[in-house]
């Protein structure tokens, strides 16, 4: 796990920007990579890199990597779990390697399959490749979306040039790129509370790559063309054949996700994804460290740390607790934001920071954690009783799939904006059209890339399909960007064994009989089926019925504390009708939805503008 950062301009032009300059710029990612720092200048390219080191943790690792004959060059941030497979293949071509290290292997699978090679790499990473004879740079994002890319283009000293890093604050400390809000991000931003939305983010010019989106960059171009393609494929090869094969390619994943050369434990909730993740890897390690996160309320443990307490007892684990306070929240909200240049999408956030800090502090390095197994089962419950009644064609609701998506996970709703926002802004944000678009955009990417119909799913279960397949390119993404940016910035790599090529495919192949059924009379609906199913035998009934829970804080209670930022805020001010922010001020818990939301933006504000 690392960062990446690559400076670009066209073949034969100055990149105007001095050795010093640039590694200012990367160790604005220092909380990456504190193992090693390195800086390539190759001609009208750099690439830099921050390393942790997880995987052959000897100079053999260090990237830039490059080619033999120094033509190729790689800066890699991720982890490779089909490394072993794809090296045999790579052998029998007559490939030798030097190192141990999965860089080593992608690297030598782009020489040797070129680009397509990006299709049969299953892992988590973020990486950029120059290609010094064809003057080109593919920079390239995993499917799932697990590992960040940003990128901006734009002009400078009369040259075009690309600047590509794992995070934004590292981009804006280029010299010559100035840090502005771009108030259609920020508007979608306090509708959604995601920080990205599809590609665009809460700052001018700087774009995020999408979950499985390659783009290969033309140096020779006098404007830096782009061409991008989509690594996302269904895969649907084969028949699922029961609860025992999905049974074995969870547990071959976890198995996968445990592979390191340094120490590696799990977050355990206690609920259902993250105790199946520690039973597994608990039969393969012998003995492992679990932490949880959470709240005390009223004196008594939360659900989280009693549901936790149970299944550690139970698998035989070493368990930490990290619990979370106000005064803790208080402070670390504000700092998380200060440090990683970015509001918090969820109060999580900070329990997730903490638990890492924890974990951190007693050597560990590697965390395996739960993300997508909701996404990509049905497995929050509400949501999809509400889209199961959208497939429905419920009277009620929006037709437009991507509006009643919007309509129906708001904090800040589109139509409420005319009182939360000054004149100026609100004519800024064109009626949110900027975020209408993008998720019209995802529909349109889903219905052109959605499989042949599963056999014997009616119409129904069909348009719910298509409903999960939006919460994983849109929800899930942002939940792996939480668990990235709160842990690492502790240096310490979140895995995620359900956000996985190979798991997501194997759920495409899932009817949705398996995976979420609506309630039915006096029954209950159900979700996630097919994983309660196959590891029911494991756990305890109690977390086999348990219903989702993941870290959660009584934040509501908590937002008083950051009042005073809505007036410090110079560009709280600007965007913000009084009349919002004395609402917020006056009742901050009852007005939990709006509060939080501008409270983000009035300190990420503070941050960047005063």
């Amino acid at each position: 796990m690392c960062a990446i950062l690559a400076l670009a301009t066209r073949d034969g032009a100055d990149l105007q920007i001095t050795d010093t300059q640039a590694i200012a710029m990367r160790d604005a990612m220092a909380h990456r990579g504190p193992d090693d720092a390195t800086l390539s200048r190759r001609d009208n390219v750099i690439l830099a890199h921050r390393r942790l080191s997880v995987i052959d943790p000897t100079p053999a690792g260090r990237q830039p990597m490059a080619s033999p004959d120094d033509r190729y060059a790689l800066i890699y941030n991720g982890e490779l779990y089909n490394d072993a497979d794809l090296r045999e293949q790579l052998t029998r071509l007559a490939v030798r390697f030097r190192s141990s290290c999965d860089t080593e292997t992608v690297l030598q699978a782009l020489i040797t399959w070129g680009p397509s090679a990006l299709s049969r790499l299953r892992g988590m990473y973020a990486l950029a490749l120059h290609d010094r004879d064809n003057q080109t740079l593919t920079i390239a994002r995993d499917p799932l979306g697990v590992k960040p890319l940003y990128l901006w283009t734009g002009t400078i000293a009369a040259q075009p040039q690309a600047v590509i890093a794992s995070e934004i604050p590292a981009i804006l400390a280029h010299p010559h790129i100035p840090a502005r809000p771009d108030l259609q991000g920020v508007s979608a931003y306090l509708t959604t509370i995601r920080t990205v939305t599809r590609e665009r983010t809460l700052f001018q010019g700087v774009r995020s790559l999408r979950p499985g989106e390659q783009i290969t960059i033309d140096l020779r171009s006098d404007t830096l063309r782009e061409t991008s393609t989509d690594l996302w494929s269904a895969r649907r090869t084969q028949t699922l054949q029961g609860a025992e094969d999905f049974r074995a390619d969870v547990s071959d994943s976890v198995f996968r996700h445990l592979r390191a050369d340094v120490p590696t434990c799990a977050l355990l909730s206690g609920g259902l994804d993250s105790s199946v993740i520690t039973a597994v890897a608990r039969q393969h390690t012998g003995s492992l460290n679990t932490y949880c996160a959470g709240a005390h309320a009223a004196g008594s443990d939360s659900d989280d740390f009693a549901a936790a307490r149970l299944v550690a007892g139970h698998l035989g684990v070493n368990h930490t607790e990290a619990p979370i306070t106000r005064e803790l929240f208080t402070q670390r909200w504000p700092d998380m934001i200060a440090r990683q240049g970015m509001p918090l999408s969820t109060p999580n956030e900070v329990a997730i920071n903490e638990v890492a800090r924890v974990l951190r502090s007693q050597g560990h390095v590697v965390a395996l954690s739960g993300e997508g197994a909701d996404e990509l089962l049905g497995g929050y419950e509400i949501p999809m009783l509400q889209a199961w009644e959208h497939a429905g064609a419920a009277p009620h609701l929006p037709s437009d799939p991507a509006l009643f998506h919007i309509m129906a996970n708001a904090w800040i709703p589109p139509a409420a904006k005319a009182g939360v926002l000054n004149e100026p802004a609100l004519r800024a944000i064109e009626s949110d059209h900027a975020l209408t678009q993008a998720y019209a955009s995802e529909f349109a990417w889903i219905e052109a890339s959605r499989p042949d119909p599963m056999p014997r799913e009616t119409p129904r279960e069909s348009r719910l399909q298509d409903h999960l397949r939006f919460q994983r390119r849109m929800n899930l993404a942002n939940l792996l960007q939480r668990l990235d940016s709160a842990a690492m910035l502790e240096s310490v790599e979140g895995r995620t064994p359900f956000a996985d090529i190979e798991i997501a495919s194997l759920c495409e192949r899932l009817p949705m009989s398996s995976k979420y059924t609506p309630p039915d009379g006096a029954l209950p609906s159900r979700t996630k089926i097919a994983l309660r199913d196959a590891f029911a035998r494991d756990l305890p009934h109690q977390i086999v019925s348990r219903p989702k829970a993941s870290f959660p804080l009584p934040f509501q209670g908590w937002l008083a504390d950051q009042l005073p930022a809505l007036q410090r805020s110079t560009l709280a001010r600007e965007l913000f009708t009084d009349a919002a922010r004395a609402a917020v001020v006056q009742q901050p818990e009852r007005t939990w939805p709006m509060a939080w939301p501008m409270l983000n933006i009035a300190l990420w504000g503070e941050r960047w503008w005063g």
